[in-house]
């Protein structure tokens, strides 16, 4: 796997060929449920303003999340810099070179743990994120069901025992098991022509490679109607507010989110121009939005709404961390809507 991966596998992204554990843990952290494709031009904006854990820790949550703003997930925002700051307080500005002490810093579990230590300071421990797992229970045949924790715990005993003897192969060798599973062991194709292991592969010789890996328990999908308060002032200047920490995009800034149109229209005062936006499905990786904005306008002096917020500059609001749906709708105007699958 070491030669197929020097020779056939991925070598121009630009977290590769480094053993800076900073990038390393950076783009770990953006690759979690987010495409590379997606995380290329944020992974290069992030590097462009927090070079460093340093300049990383002494930034404003704020500033954090703006960056942030559009990849999704936002709770590994806030644990990025609550890392950073840990790693300034904790360890002295560098980070640990065991897994074993990765993990104890926030946002990072026993994969993300792994990746980093192998990668930066050669650890011979194993990582298990989504496309590993798949690489390896169709490898082995592991056919029993990863819902239940104790079965995902023996496909960890068993990545580790696979792992190369000697050190100064990990970096390779892990990084062909990311390859394999994002570019040749696919979850509804497979290429096993072109994969260094198939004459191992037991899911190959029984012909079943696509019944691996074996989960039964999924998440099951729900759903939320938000109204959204689109109020705009005489100087077109929108209000926003920050949301909780805890729920639906926290600690962003958002258009203020109501239950019902009643409670929306109350909260929005009177005297305005009242403008109902198409409204659209916003989905989430598990949950559905369903969000029916209203905008209230006028050319006077616009009451304040009756709920918590600031007026926000139309020149300020593109640099706060806002939801991917409610910077769709301001910079659209309202006009068209982003459809599809969304993570913010």
């Amino acid at each position: 796997m070491v030669t197929w991966q020097r020779e056939h596998g991925r070598q121009s992204l630009p977290w590769q060929n480094t053993r800076d554990p900073y990038r390393v843990w950076l783009s770990e952290i953006m690759l979690q449920q987010t495409q590379v494709t997606t995380v290329l031009d944020y992974f290069a904006r992030f590097l462009g303003r927090f070079p460093n854990v340093a300049s990383l820790a002494e930034a404003q949550q704020d500033d954090v999340l703006a960056l942030w703003s559009g990849l999704g997930y936002y709770s590994r925002a806030r644990n990025l810099h609550k890392c950073a700051q840990q790693v300034m307080a904790r360890f002295g500005g560098s980070f640990p070179d065991r897994a074993e002490d990765l993990q104890t810093l926030p946002g990072i579990g026993r994969s993300t743990a792994a990746a980093i230590a192998a990668f930066c300071f050669d650890e011979r421990a194993a990582i298990l994120d989504g496309n590993v797992k798949r690489v390896l229970t169709r490898v082995l045949a592991f056919g029993a069901d990863m819902a239940v924790a104790k079965n995902e715990r023996a496909l960890w005993d068993l990545a580790q025992a696979l792992l190369p003897e000697q050190a100064a192969d990990m970096p390779r060798y892990t990084q062909a098991l990311m390859d394999l599973g994002a570019t040749v062991c696919l979850p509804r194709k497979v290429q096993c022509d072109h994969c260094p292991v198939n004459a191992l592969c037991q899911a190959k010789s029984a012909g079943e490679a696509l019944a691996y890996p074996v989960k039964t328990r999924k998440l099951k999908r729900t759903s939320a109607t938000l109204w959204l308060l689109w109020a705009v002032n005489e100087k077109g200047q929108v209000w926003l507010q920050k949301r909780p920490e805890k729920g639906i995009w926290a600690g962003l800034f958002s258009l203020p989110v109501f239950e019902s149109e009643q409670d929306l229209l109350a909260a929005g005062g009177q005297g305005q121009k009242v403008e109902y936006i198409a409204s659209w499905k916003h989905v989430l990786t598990h949950r559905d939005l369903y969000l029916h904005p209203v905008k209230l306008t006028t050319k006077f002096a616009a009451p304040t709404p009756a709920c918590e917020g600031q007026w926000v500059d139309a020149c300020d609001w593109p640099d706060l961390g806002l939801p991917a749906p409610v910077r769709t709708l301001l910079v659209n105007g309202g006009l068209t809507q982003a459809n599809g699958q969304q993570t913010s």
